[in-house]
């Protein structure tokens, strides 16, 4: 099994910056692809980020310019960097492992086939 451990998350201010982390054990990590997805109060599940086994990053519209994706095979974590957070980003934030590399859609939840406990990133005006 992959286990996927989130942290990182708070209470910030809008226009401030944090960093989650999530650690994978069981499985190679530098095999899988990587994403952030989150879900806000009231909305369904957004997603947010994601990173190929490669190297390569993906980003929703509403996060461009202001997160950045990262990996570090050695640690076997995933890195979602935060900045100019606004109130908009609130959400409980999900960490998903893809293991199957295989027509890979990184926006698509169904794609994952581990993920986190969650961690909750709450921005105060």
């Amino acid at each position: 099994q992959v286990q996927l451990v989130e942290s990182g998350g708070g209470l910030v201010q809008a226009g401030g910056s944090l960093r989650l982390s999530c650690v994978a054990s069981g499985r190679t990590f530098s095999n899988f692809a990587m994403a952030w997805f989150r879900q806000a109060p009231g909305n369904e599940y957004e997603f947010v980020a994601a990173i190929s086994w490669s190297g390569g990053t993906y980003y929703a519209d509403s996060v461009k310019g202001r997160f950045t994706i990262s990996r570090d095979n050695a640690k076997n974590t995933v890195y979602l960097q935060m900045n100019s957070l606004k109130r908009e980003d609130t959400a409980v934030y999900y960490c998903g492992a893809e293991v199957k590399d295989s027509s890979w859609y990184p926006d698509h939840r169904s794609e994952y086939d581990y993920w986190g406990q969650g961690t909750q990133v709450t921005v105060s005006p």
